[in-house]
């Protein structure tokens, strides 16, 4: 039976992963640019909650590496080097190609329904030119094929990784998205025939994608919104994106 106490912790708990996420988005958006400070007193009042789940949500964010703490001026987001953001994309080449081959050899058919429903999409948004939507479509791609490794702690790392690299790098269109979505389609192959090796290695090449398509940016507020946790921004307690 389910105690008074246990419901407790266990809303302080989702709260917190709730605020979490909400000031991961803002950084990684440009809301809260590199170097501006994370006061909790004005993060409670921003997110509508009170200051233990932002202390929690900050401490979770220092651990990921969005937040440092300074000396006299408590939390701020952190500021990245390049050598820092250049790494990002090496630490993405090492481990893409390890969660394809473990998708391969341990995928269900419900994570290869949405990934060839996911191809499916992204071919025909090519072939209508309706390229715009294809960065979303790519993002439930890797999200799900990180999911069909079968691992939690590496689809977290990949989550994380890649979260970091949208914070630190404005990606570039790719000049052939169908090329783009054709291998995609041959890393699904590969999952649905359970060919680690073959998975593996298009996961790789996937992932060397030329620097060029990077570009590092200093996320810089859009006008009328708020730098500073200022406003008021109300936050879904009942459920958080991690």
């Amino acid at each position: 039976m389910t105690s008074e106490g246990d419901e407790v912790r266990d809303a302080r708990r989702v709260s917190a992963q709730a605020v979490c996420a909400a000031i991961r988005d803002d950084i990684v958006s440009g809301a809260f640019p590199p170097g501006s400070r994370l006061i909790e007193e004005l993060l409670a009042r921003r997110y509508g909650v009170s200051r233990v789940p932002v202390r929690e949500a900050l401490r979770t964010l220092a651990s990921e590496g969005f937040v440092t703490t300074r000396r006299h001026a408590g939390a701020c987001v952190a500021e990245p080097t390049e050598q820092e953001a250049a790494d990002l994309l090496d630490v993405r080449a090492l481990l893409e190609p390890l969660g394809a081959a473990r998708a391969a050899q341990r995928r269900t058919d419900a994570h290869l329904k949405v990934l060839r429903g996911l191809v499916r999409l992204g071919r025909e948004r090519v072939r209508s030119g309706r390229t715009g939507e294809l960065c979303q479509l790519g993002d439930w791609f890797d999200e799900t094929l990180a999911q069909a490794s079968g691992s939690p702690s590496l689809a977290a790392l990949l989550t994380q990784v890649r979260r970091k690299i949208a914070w630190v790098y404005a990606a570039e269109p790719p000049a052939r998205p169908a090329e783009v979505w054709e291998t995609h389609a041959a890393l699904v192959d590969a999952i649905l025939r359970r060919d680690a090796e073959r998975a593996r290695s298009i996961a790789a090449v996937r992932a060397q994608r030329p620097p060029g398509e990077f570009r590092l940016w200093r996320p810089v507020p859009p006008a009328g919104v708020p730098r500073a946790a200022d406003g008021k921004r109300a936050v879904n307690t009942a459920s958080a994106r991690l």
